[in-house]
């Protein structure tokens, strides 16, 4: 028989775990509903911006381990880092112009320096650089001011100026600063951890308030037990916290996927997180963004299937967007001013979308992956649809489809339970015809509008 101490203590974690577990669902629900986030990463690297000693880098923000750059010379990068062009208000406003609902920061990517102000490493942008101000607590603060929600990037198991750090992909050593520090048998990665990784969790969960999610990244021979740990950290500190599944070994609340599409629905939160132009991190090189219309093909098909989309935006090492960037914002507003009802809020239908012409090729879905460089987003614009939903009505999202009149096959068991057929823009003049093998679109779309619009179906109430 259990003493009473044993009975008291089963009862206090029975409550903690049932007190967390309601905070869960509701971080859950917010993340479920706001869909759209901008990520953006900021370090040294950007002061760099692709170059070295006058000369273009290899590997985007990964050029430390590209160009094999020792730490003594990659650190003078911070000497110069002095982003004074920074201001958090104009970084938060543009994402939430640009329809975003939260912000995810990089507090420390895989070169391992701080971007806040922290007490376990000096290697920080307060310490170190001529800048003197903590970005990520005026961040945070902004995000409060404009009720966005805010997330913190951290590479978990990658730290090029940490001589404890293994990595094995895509070999042992594949991705560790071995020229720094070659013995990677003898390095320890608990040590790293107990050093320098969980005091700095332990000081972003501490230091700035009621933060809504980690993003962690790389977790590479990050154990089971050792994800357990800073979990249960995590929850401790926050309980409301939302992870991604990069803490590793199945410990995240939520999937993500990077730079890519998937090809089916799940109704499990995940994420979609891709990038403007070719890299994470600023590049001067870099000046093929992708086209506003394509970054919404990308939106829809990803809210579609149930899933979140993160856009990244690089600032550079005065603190600046990219002036390509704003030209996307101005477009995505646009869009989001007049469709997010069909974003926002909404979940998947029966099914996530259909082609036009049933015999169109299907877009390719790259499996293929490069974490320096790489797009797997198809390229073609398909005409097509895709759906969502929400109460008692479907949305279409109708892509790159330039015919006036076309047939959506998915509608032909719901027989004559459509109440309504309108365009959200107002633009457009709908007819719509419910016939045996589908519903009948008829519309006046000229050549002026916008590749993509959505049509919202009522449902009759049954």
């Amino acid at each position: 028989m259990m003493n009473k101490s044993a009975i008291s203590i089963i009862f206090l974690i029975a409550s903690i775990y049932a007190s967390a577990q309601p905070a869960c669902q509701r971080s859950l629900q917010w993340f479920a509903d706001n869909k759209f986030g901008m990520f953006i990463h900021w370090g040294l690297y950007s002061e760099a911006g692709g170059e070295w000693n006058g000369k273009k880098t290899r590997g985007g923000e990964h050029f430390m381990l590209y160009e094999r750059i020792p730490l003594k010379e990659y650190a003078k990068l911070a000497e110069e880092f002095n982003p004074v062009e920074f201001n958090a208000e104009q970084w938060v406003r543009t994402a939430k112009e640009g329809g975003m609902k939260y912000i995810v920061i990089t507090t420390k990517h895989h070169e391992g320096f701080a971007m806040y102000d922290s007490q376990c490493s000096d290697y920080n942008i307060v310490d170190a650089t001529p800048f003197k101000r903590d970005p990520i607590k005026e961040i945070v603060d902004a995000c409060r001011k404009e009720n966005l929600k805010i997330g913190f990037y951290y590479s978990l198991g990658r730290d090029w100026e940490d001589p404890d750090v293994p990595t094995n992909w895509p070999q042992k050593g594949g991705r560790s600063n071995t020229w720094d520090y070659p013995d990677e048998d003898g390095k320890s990665l608990p040590a790293y951890l107990k050093r320098k990784a969980i005091p700095q969790i332990k000081e972003l969960l501490t230091n700035y308030g009621k933060i809504d999610f980690m993003w962690f990244d790389t977790p590479e021979l990050v154990t089971k037990e050792q994800s357990k740990t800073i979990r249960e950290l995590i929850y401790k500190l926050q309980p409301e916290c939302l992870i991604n599944d990069r803490i590793g070994n199945g410990e995240g609340d939520f999937k993500t996927v990077e730079q890519k599409l998937t090809d089916n629905t799940s109704h499990e939160p995940w994420e979609v997180n891709l990038t403007m132009g070719r890299n994470w991190g600023y590049n001067r090189y870099d000046t093929l963004y992708k086209k506003p219309d394509m970054i919404i093909r990308y939106l829809t098909d990803v809210v579609s299937k149930g899933g979140n989309m993160l856009l990244n935006v690089a600032p550079n090492g005065k603190g600046a967007f990219p002036i390509q960037t704003f030209p996307i914002i101005k477009e995505l507003h646009a869009w989001m001013q007049t469709n997010g009802e069909a974003i926002y809020g909404t979940r998947p239908w029966r099914i996530y979308g259909e082609k036009i012409d049933p015999n169109q090729p299907d877009e390719e879905i790259k499996a293929e992956f490069d974490d320096a460089v790489f797009n797997g987003f198809p390229q073609q614009r398909t005409p097509d649809v895709r759906y969502t939903s929400k109460g008692n009505k479907v949305y279409i999202i109708v892509r790159h489809v330039q015919d006036k009149v076309f047939k959506l096959r998915a509608f032909t068991k719901l027989d004559n339970k459509i109440n309504t057929v309108k365009s959200l823009s107002g633009i457009q003049n709908v007819n719509w015809e419910l016939v045996k093998d589908g519903l009948i679109i008829h519309t006046d779309n000229s050549a002026d509008s916008y590749p993509i619009y959505v049509l919202e179906v009522s449902l009759k109430n049954t």
